[in-house]
């Protein structure tokens, strides 16, 4: 046999060889499957977050876990990666970027403002349905020298007992609204007040009042709490409600405004966002504390703690401090905001 005969045999032998395998993804068609469907969560969620698509509790509460989803989508990513599913990983990241784009700021503190003006301590504490422990709240009232305290879902028990644990003695001042079911609400102060009605034919009550500072500027004060996104009515309402709450001051020659209280809204929900975009800053934003949840404290084991209180303030108010309380009996935080009002 001749030597290229040989060489011919190699060659067809060689061709006849199987075709090297091109090295595939790990898990199949399986695990891809898996990944699409929690990348499409992914832009299910932050297609309703942007998109202000809340027309029910459902999708509400999605909502409201932005920032559980964003953490999710930098380990789906990751796991993307690590799974060379390069189109997944594409998707996820710039969705995951947007998001975080939103929720990051929350925990950048604003640099701190040389406002000089009137010192006022706000304390928002959602009492449910009259159940707190009033000896608590009051002790926080003169542990952290509050000078105006909200109390969304006050009921008339709940102010016999505030007023036997000597609040009325503290803050001397009060415009309340019990009512029970959780409907109910109050201010009470240790400046004056005088009655207005900032925010008036609502579901709950929501009182509204001047503060009577010493100095030549007032506030003006919101008990906040808007009714509950349970359903296609309620969410309705609830959009209105919030979107339909005073104004902020727009300059220092009207009083200061500040709504404190139960919004039932996080900073993800559209309606809230929309009423911050007019001119209001969430004093746990501004303190690099806006990811600090208020809720659940109690009751709701399953359900992801989540930032439902708030304090906003306008009109060149400063945030010196935020911070939030376990009060026993509700399941809500209180939350304290040391503000300076600039005269």
């Amino acid at each position: 046999m001749h030597s290229d005969d040989l060489v011919e045999d190699d060659t067809m032998a060689e061709q006849r060889k199987p075709p090297r395998d091109r090295r595939r993804a790990p898990g199949g068609r399986v695990v891809t499957l898996l990944l699409l469907l929690l990348a499409a969560f992914l832009c299910a969620v932050a297609l309703g977050r942007f998109g202000g698509l809340e027309r029910g509790q459902i999708s509400s509460a999605l909502i409201a876990l932005t920032p559980y989803v964003t953490a999710g989508g930098g380990v789906l990513l990751l796991l993307a990666l690590s799974l060379r599913r390069w189109l997944t990983a594409l998707v996820v990241a710039m969705v995951t970027a947007v998001l975080a784009v939103s929720v990051v700021p929350r925990v950048l503190a604003d640099e701190p403002s040389g406002v000089q003006g009137r010192s006022l301590n706000v304390l928002s504490a959602n009492v449910y349905f009259g159940e707190a422990d009033a000896d608590r709240l009051v002790r926080l009232v003169r542990r952290n020298d509050v000078d105006v305290l909200s109390m969304p879902e006050l009921n008339s028990g709940m102010v016999g007992e505030l007023r036997e644990a000597g609040l009325f003695d503290t803050l001397p001042y009060s415009v309340l609204a019990p009512e029970a079911n959780g409907d109910g609400s109050g201010i009470v102060s240790r400046y004056p007040l005088r009655e207005l009605s900032l925010a008036s034919n609502t579901t709950m009550q929501q009182p509204s009042a001047r503060i009577d500072l010493p100095g030549e500027r007032d506030v003006q004060y919101v008990a906040a709490h808007p009714v509950v996104p349970v359903g296609g009515d309620t969410t309705a309402g609830w959009k209105r409600e919030i979107t339909s709450l005073p104004a902020p001051a727009t300059d220092r020659s009207q009083p200061a405004r500040i709504l404190a209280g139960d919004f039932n809204a996080t900073l993800d929900h559209a309606p809230l966002r929309k009423l911050l975009g007019r001119g209001y800053s969430d004093a746990a934003e501004v303190t690099g504390d806006g990811l600090t949840p208020t809720w659940p404290e109690l009751g709701r084991p399953w359900a992801p703690p989540v930032t439902l209180d708030h304090v906003l303030v306008s009109g060149g108010t400063a945030v010196r401090d935020y911070r939030t309380f376990k009060v026993d009996g509700t399941d809500h935080r209180a939350v304290l905001a040391k503000l300076v009002v600039p005269s």
